[in-house]
């Protein structure tokens, strides 16, 4: 009888204390995901496998299923077990990322997957990112000293390998952005402009050496002088996908109606904005990026309550890894960025990524908890 009054007062200050708003918007993505992920991969179930069942969707329900878990999961343990935990984690999954180039598949030029037999195919770096998030923010909101340059560059050794195996793959837009949110958790800490400045021209100054004169990072080369030429044949995809959100229009051409999932592969993970639109209209697309703007304000409106200079940071770096990667999704569809083969959080089809994405929703739920 005691331990079920204590299960039934944890769930009850679980449930009384949790942002019901922030709760609200992510469930609110995840049935969206659900529903286009029935719409956009049924097609392509019956295109791939010959067969009208709905394969990739019951599969996408399982993923949904475990997000759930890891949603609830990490909202509710205690502060100190997501330290130790993460660090655990982050060890795991780095050494997962290590692997990659000894052990990974090799998909159109890059190996970014791991394939091991009885396990599902999974991308570490997905994985790897929130815990990421939590170990920098644990060095750089650290009070063991008040030298700010010091935990930056305690910071810099513990990411740079990261990025180092990522541009091994290679994966630049993960490189992207992961720096970017490590530069902001930089610069929110109270860097020096200039250093700051320095920094980021530094680190584009690498990368454009390693784009423009290694060999292996050629096809960023091509994809980068592609997009600038409009004529060029490499621009089918993103062309295609631009053409989807102008053919769909306000109002989209109906369900089931849209074709950019037979003409483009991989349309319900890297163009699925595209897709949506096509199908739906770019009205619905506005009411999408009108929740991300009303959960990333929520959050944000949240972080000058929390007393913890370390979990202000991992609601800083969670809350801005969702939303670059938004703002990069979008920007690859409406054809502003090359394309980098980044999804869409929680609405993209994809295992590695809707696990990642709902672990970060499990952070933001724990820390922007009311405190007891």
């Amino acid at each position: 009888m005691e331990n079920k009054s204590y299960y039934n007062n944890f769930v009850y200050d679980w449930w009384k204390n949790l942002d019901k708003t922030i709760l609200f918007l992510f469930i609110a993505l995840i049935v969206l995901g659900i529903f286009f992920s029935l719409v956009s991969t049924s097609l392509i179930a019956s295109t791939k496998l010959g067969t009208n069942n709905y394969y990739f969707f019951l599969r996408h329900l399982t993923y949904i299923f475990l997000s759930l878990i890891l949603i609830i999961f990490f909202s509710a343990i205690s502060e100190k077990k997501i330290y130790i935990i993460a660090i655990l984690l982050f060890i795991i999954f780095f050494v997962s990322l290590l692997l990659v180039p000894i052990f990974g598949s090799e998909i159109k030029g890059s190996k970014r997957w791991l394939d091991f037999p009885l396990l599902p195919r999974f991308q570490p770096i997905e994985f790897l990112k929130p815990f990421l998030i939590i170990f920098l923010s644990l060095i750089i909101g650290a009070r063991f000293t008040s030298n700010n340059y010091f935990k930056f560059l305690l910071s810099a050794i513990v990411v740079l390998p990261t990025l180092i195996l990522l541009i091994l793959q290679p994966d630049i837009g993960q490189t992207l952005l992961i720096s970017s949110v490590w530069l902001s958790l930089i610069f929110v800490s109270g860097i020096n402009l200039y250093f700051l400045n320095f920094l980021i021209l530094f680190s584009l100054s690498i990368l454009s050496f390693l784009i423009f004169y290694l060999p292996k990072f050629s096809y960023i080369k091509y994809r980068i002088s592609n997009f600038f030429d409009l004529s060029s044949k490499g621009n089918y995809q993103s062309q295609k996908a631009t053409d989807a959100i102008i053919d769909g229009g306000f109002f989209g051409k109906g369900l089931g109606e849209g074709t950019l999932n037979v003409r483009v592969p991989e349309a319900h993970t890297d163009y699925v904005i595209s897709v949506i639109s096509e199908e739906f209209g770019v009205l619905l697309i506005l009411f999408i990026l009108t929740i991300f703007l009303i959960l990333i304000f929520k959050v944000f409106k949240k972080i000058p309550n929390e007393k913890n200079n370390s979990n202000k940071l991992i609601l800083i770096g969670s809350i801005l890894l969702i939303m670059f990667q938004v703002l990069i999704h979008i920007g690859v569809n409406l054809r502003i960025l090359p394309t980098t083969g980044m999804t869409l959080p929680f609405l993209s089809y994809g295992g590695s990524s809707l696990l990642s994405c709902s672990i970060l929703a499990g952070l933001i739920l724990n820390f922007t908890k009311r405190k007891i």
